[in-house]
């Protein structure tokens, strides 16, 4: 008690003249270092301890605090040493809370853990009580502080002296006192101009307005002009179609122009221009539903199989046999099988459709004879497909043109050979 007395002495010698203050609703930190004296029961000597406390005042006078202290204490004439420990909760009355010098009381309930070294240890119930003093230094943000508490320990119960100085660290700040009401002479009333006229009612003054007229309720922009958001010409409260993308052509109720009536915006249209009444993808473009690259208002042969070569109506194109007849030959073998698979294929993707096979010569020797040569061509080909390829007979029929159609010169013997040919026309209607 006596030390603590000392502490409490100390801190009286400082001046009381400097401004500080408790701070309502202030958060405080203190660091704290002092001595732990025992009864003489527990066979603990007096001993050093540590200690830190969370505090918050919840006024200028009061406050709350939580106090935790470690104390390693040596054993009485040999008695086993221990580890202290003690927590509480305390309330802290402030005596004087605008001064520099803030003197309290404080009283609160914990407990205590002592651990001995043999082995035996114990918690208990904590009651305190004292009394202690802070000496802000720095402003409101720091205090010198002395602390000195009676702890009573039950259920024995057992007494002990705590006595500590720290530091007191205050955070947050008050909301200033009102500035003191200074009465003024009346003055007499200021004389108030007629407010600016504004006809439309849109909150610009008409002198400043450069849309009058704005309808009633239509947000406007600082001159008075009703809002554009997406800059296409046509006021939001107009705009059919909001959002429109910069630079894109509107029409009067602001939607981006679709000038073939596909219902797809030009500048999304990848196929300009389709003729009315025309479906369309998303694309805008005419539907191709076989895939054959001709859109179907314009297929003559919808259902073509995938992969098929067509002509520009959508109907299969002539396939031309790739097999090199002699000169004046209609001769064929298991040579040119591959190429005969490819005309029974073409065959097989129309069932039930009548097929041509047509022959043709180069320009050497007569016409009529070569008209009758080409038809033998036509014949060895449609044979082979019969035979080696089951096509139905009833399904194929050989026709020969002789030179009448060719398709390259017959005056070299490159373009002569190409002129010796059979077209299959699979799928021809």
């Amino acid at each position: 008690m006596k030390k603590g007395l000392l502490l409490v002495t100390l801190c009286l010698s400082f001046s009381l003249t400097a401004y500080a203050a408790v701070k309502e609703k202030a958060f405080t930190i203190t660091p704290i270092i002092g001595g732990h004296s025992f009864e003489g029961n527990l066979d603990l000597d007096d001993s050093a301890f540590l200690g830190i406390g969370l505090g918050y005042n919840l006024t200028e006078k009061w406050a709350i605090e939580g106090v935790f202290t470690h104390t390693n204490a040596d054993g009485e004439d040999g008695a086993s040493d221990a580890d202290v420990q003690t927590y509480r909760l305390d309330a802290l009355y402030h005596i004087w809370s605008d001064k520099a010098f803030v003197p309290y009381l404080a009283a609160g309930v914990g407990g205590i853990s002592t651990d001995y070294d043999h082995g035996d240890d114990h918690d208990h119930l904590l009651l305190n009580y004292g009394a202690g003093i802070k000496y802000f230094i720095l402003d409101d943000l720091i205090a010198l502080r002395a602390d000195v508490r009676h702890l009573l320990d039950f259920p024995e119960p057992d007494n002990s002296l705590q006595y500590s100085v720290g530091l007191t660290f205050q955070l947050g700040k008050a909301a200033p006192a009102p500035a003191p009401v200074v009465e003024k002479a009346a003055e007499p009333a200021p004389v108030v101009a007629a407010a600016p006229l504004d006809s439309d009612n849109d909150g610009i003054a008409d002198n400043l307005d450069q849309c009058p007229g704005t309808p009633s309720g239509v947000a406007v922009d600082s001159k008075g002009c009703p809002l554009d958001t997406d800059g296409d010409g046509v006021y939001d409260y107009l705009d059919k179609c909001p959002g429109t993308p910069a630079g894109v052509a509107v029409d009067s109720d602001g939607c981006p122009l679709d000038t073939d009536g596909d219902g797809i915006f030009d500048y999304l249209d990848k196929c300009p221009g389709t003729p009315a009444g025309i479906t369309v993808d998303s694309d805008g473009c005419p539907l191709d539903t076989d895939g054959d690259g001709v859109y179907d208002y314009l297929d003559k042969c919808p259902g073509t199989p995938k992969g098929v070569a067509v002509n520009a109506e959508g109907c299969p194109a002539s396939l031309t046999l790739h097999i090199n007849f002699g000169s004046d030959s209609s001769q064929i073998g298991a040579t040119y099988d591959s190429e005969i698979a490819k005309a029974a294929q073409c065959i097989n993707s129309y069932p039930g459709e009548l097929v041509y096979i047509d022959g043709h010569t180069d320009s050497d020797g007569k016409a009529t004879y070569n008209q009758t040569l080409s038809v033998k061509r036509a014949t060895a080909v449609m044979n082979r497909l019969i035979e080696h390829f089951n096509i139905s007979a009833d399904r194929l029929e050989a026709r020969g043109f002789g030179e009448e159609k060719p398709v390259a010169s017959n005056t070299t013997a490159a373009g002569k050979a190409e002129n010796r040919r059979v077209e299959v026309a699979c799928g021809a209607k």
